[in-house]
């Protein structure tokens, strides 16, 4: 298998692979106010000087951004969920996942223990797939997709009252997911991504990269901002 590299094509433009050489504009901030600070995410507009000197308007929603878990078992299965999503008033198929509200805690660590909350299950093997900043017109929310391997079950927190509790836990043919997602079934972006992922490692098309493998677009405002607030 080989190791994922970023394309020449891929590089930054400005670094001179294909720019016009010219000095990027930096979109500089000049004010920022808060419209909305919740538990969750919080709703912020920003005044940013345009490339022309005009001074516009843009909305960012701050995220703590999110960890999605991809586990594979030894039959090609994927550990899924069915869930209930208030925004669609739906219930849709998604990997088991979890914010990552706790700053000190690292997000591998995040997404094993969320595999155990919300499916019952630990992971001998663990790396990152992809990572996916969801709608980067408007908000700041990454994922990271981990692969997790060698999967044994264990005891499943009680959920209580929490939506957790109403969680359809299903292993799914990886190929039935690649299906799936080609035929509109799969609609959550990580979850997307992470199958057709998982896939090309399983095809052996590619290695993933490490636990600890930089992620670039990780969202920090709403955490440093919830912070200071105490």
């Amino acid at each position: 298998m080989t190791a994922p590299e970023t394309p020449a094509t891929l590089a930054d433009p400005h670094e001179g692979a294909g720019g016009s050489g010219g000095r990027p504009h930096e979109f500089a901030v000049s004010d920022t106010e808060i419209l909305y600070d919740g538990p969750i995410f919080a709703l912020r507009r920003d005044h940013v000087r345009m490339p022309g000197g005009r001074v516009a308007t843009r909305e960012k929603v701050e995220h703590f951004g999110a960890v999605a878990i991809a586990a594979l078992d030894e039959d090609d299965r994927l550990v899924m969920i069915y869930q209930y999503r208030p925004a669609l008033g739906a219930r849709i198929w998604e990997m088991p996942a979890g914010l990552l509200d706790d700053p000190d805690e690292e997000p591998v660590v995040a997404a094993q223990r969320e595999l155990v909350e919300e499916v019952g299950i630990e992971a001998d093997e663990w790396s990152t797939l992809v990572d996916i900043v969801g709608c980067p017109g408007f908000a700041d929310e990454s994922v990271r997709v981990f692969l997790a391997r060698g999967l044994r079950s264990v005891e499943r927190p009680d959920g209580g009252d929490d939506e957790e509790a109403d969680l359809v836990i299903r292993r799914v043919p990886l190929d039935d997911l690649v299906t799936g997602a080609m035929a509109g079934a799969l609609v959550n972006g990580p979850c997307v991504a992470g199958v057709f992922a998982a896939a090309a490692v399983r095809d052996g098309k590619y290695t993933p990269r490490p636990v600890d493998a930089p992620w670039d677009h990780k969202p920090t405002d709403y955490v440093a901002r919830r912070d200071t607030r105490g």
